[in-house]
């Protein structure tokens, strides 16, 4: 893609409202991310894609590739780097664009056999960044011919890697948000058993949660399908 002329940008719009669309769906982390380097790499007409995200949960933080359209599966495996280690640490660190005409010579780029291997020539890294600058992680294109990438396509590919830092967050925060509102839903049942049992039983509070577990242990049934079957039955007596 070396001009944007109007049927790259129409291309561009759709692949942009394609990943729009799959922020809004129940597309969790690792299919979103898939999507993206896919849309990517044909949005960019290049030949691997790849998308590396920060993990904070270690101390010092580190970068981990979580997913690329590259056919080798060696390229995939479980790989990190520390953030000050090779072009990727380099563009989360300085949050800017980085582009390198010929990987194989760069002294900055890490994996030259690899390179040499999947035939990788030029490539253009640049940050998944949020709206307050944050920074949480890093999109790379490669090409197998030697391409000096435009200052069009370097903007392109900071859209779409902004566009999908916020796809991240939104489907973390969804992810997160379910994940805890089903513990507070499990909760309140539970709570609303327990005081159902000390009344029909007579239990006190800790012996009504110990016989809900039990009967979850025996029947190998959730907690929460426990209490459910309690309130349920508990409806029907009333009636």
């Amino acid at each position: 893609m070396h001009h944007m002329d109007d049927e790259a940008s129409g291309k561009y719009i759709k692949a942009l409202m394609d990943i729009s669309r799959a922020i809004t769906s129940d597309l969790f982390l690792e299919d979103l991310l898939k999507l993206i380097v896919m849309v990517t790499a044909k949005v960019m007409d290049v030949d691997i894609c790849s998308l590396w995200l920060i993990d904070e949960q270690v101390d010092p933080p580190q970068i981990r590739l979580k997913a690329t359209q590259a056919i080798a599966p060696e390229y995939v495996k479980d790989r990190s780097l520390n953030m000050n280690e090779g072009v990727v640490g380099y563009v989360a660190t300085h949050k800017r664009p980085l582009v390198i005409k010929n990987v194989r010579r760069s002294k900055r780029f890490k994996e030259k056999e690899m390179a040499g291997r999947l035939g990788l020539m030029s490539m253009v890294g640049v940050p998944l960044q949020l709206k307050n600058e944050k920074t949480v992680g890093v999109l790379n294109c490669f090409t197998s011919v030697p391409h000096d990438f435009t200052e069009t396509e370097i903007n392109l590919l900071s859209t779409v890697a902004n566009q999908a830092a916020l796809a991240i967050l939104n489907t973390e925060l969804m992810v997160k948000t379910k994940v805890i509102q089903e513990e507070l839903e499990t909760r309140k049942m539970v709570e609303r058993a327990k005081e159902i049992l000390s009344e029909r039983k007579a239990l006190t509070a800790q012996e009504a949660h110990r016989w809900l577990q039990k009967r979850s242990m025996d029947s190998r049934k959730s907690l929460r399908q426990i209490a459910e079957a309690v309130l349920l039955s508990e409806e029907i007596y009333q009636d």
